[in-house]
């Protein structure tokens, strides 16, 4: 590169970041303090985000499963291709218009606490994450899902079979209409039941991007029991995975109303299943 090319590509370079600081000061107001004024940039406040520390760990023994599914070697990067990161894609016609109400569709009224639960996809400076596929799946009211491998002497609910899934709105949103699901014995030691939870699987625009969490019920008393809700290893990450009841969202004589936001990144994220490279 000559000096005059190398000087051309090293103004380019200032103008896209003068450019970036104008429009990052326009976005977070003058009264931010992460503003520390023109030419300074921003001004980063602690950051905290090592999904390591953050994210649950392979190997959790008190979780039993995790002894022999854990990996035993150092993990191998493997690079996305191509092919995963621009498709095959998850076109919006894939999801039907009532695919977000778990209580309708199967000819009655399933059993059970109706409740809504909603909530923000964002990233970690609250940017909302649009057009991406929530999917949920839970057991019914009785603690049982609809699987074959659920043996739980629990009824089985002929109107609930407990899957939905939705898009992100432009702001991010989401919502599900559901039944509150209840705990269920699970023999990873003795006694051991699972808090109340309903699982949130978030894809990104390919198969490839997708992250798997738990949502809980606050106040359970299964909490200081369950290994599972332990591996998280911080109280503060912890409580992150508690959804919030929601008043405004409660529906006179009809449904109880339940928040749950998940951050994708920064010092606030949603613990995750897996850790992210």
């Amino acid at each position: 590169m000559s000096p005059r090319e190398s000087a051309v590509e090293g103004e380019g370079r200032n103008v896209k970041h003068h450019r970036y600081e104008v429009e990052r000061k326009a976005e977070l107001g003058k009264t931010s303090p992460l503003w520390a004024g023109p030419g300074q940039g921003l001004v980063l406040a602690g950051y905290r985000r090592d999904h390591e520390k953050v994210d649950p760990p392979y190997d959790f023994p008190a979780y039993r499963g995790t002894i022999l599914r854990h990996p035993k070697r150092p993990l191998a990067p493997i690079p996305d291709a191509l092919g995963e990161v621009t498709g095959p894609l998850l076109g919006e016609d894939r999801v039907g218009e009532a695919d977000f109400d778990l209580t309708v569709g199967l000819g009655g009224e399933p059993q059970g606490q109706k409740m809504v639960l909603h909530g923000r996809v964002t990233d970690g400076d609250g940017r909302p994450i649009r057009g991406t596929l929530v999917e949920i799946w839970q057991a019914n009211a009785a603690g049982r899902y609809w699987h074959a491998w659920d043996n739980h002497p629990a009824p089985l609910d002929p109107h609930f079979e407990g899957v939905g899934r939705c898009l992100t709105d432009d702001e991010g949103r989401y919502r599900f209409i559901t039944i509150k699901p209840g705990s269920y014995p699970w023999g990873n030691h003795y006694n051991a039941w699972r808090p109340a939870h309903i699982h949130l699987s978030l894809f990104g625009r390919a198969f490839a991007q997708r992250l798997v969490t738990q949502m809980y019920f606050p106040g359970d008393p299964m909490f200081d029991h369950d290994p599972i809700f332990n591996s998280v290893r911080e109280p503060e990450d912890r409580a992150r995975l508690i959804s919030t009841f929601d008043w405004e969202a409660t529906t006179p004589e009809w449904a109880l109303g339940y928040r749950f936001d998940v951050v994708l990144r920064g010092r606030e994220a949603t613990p995750f299943e897996e850790v992210k490279s």
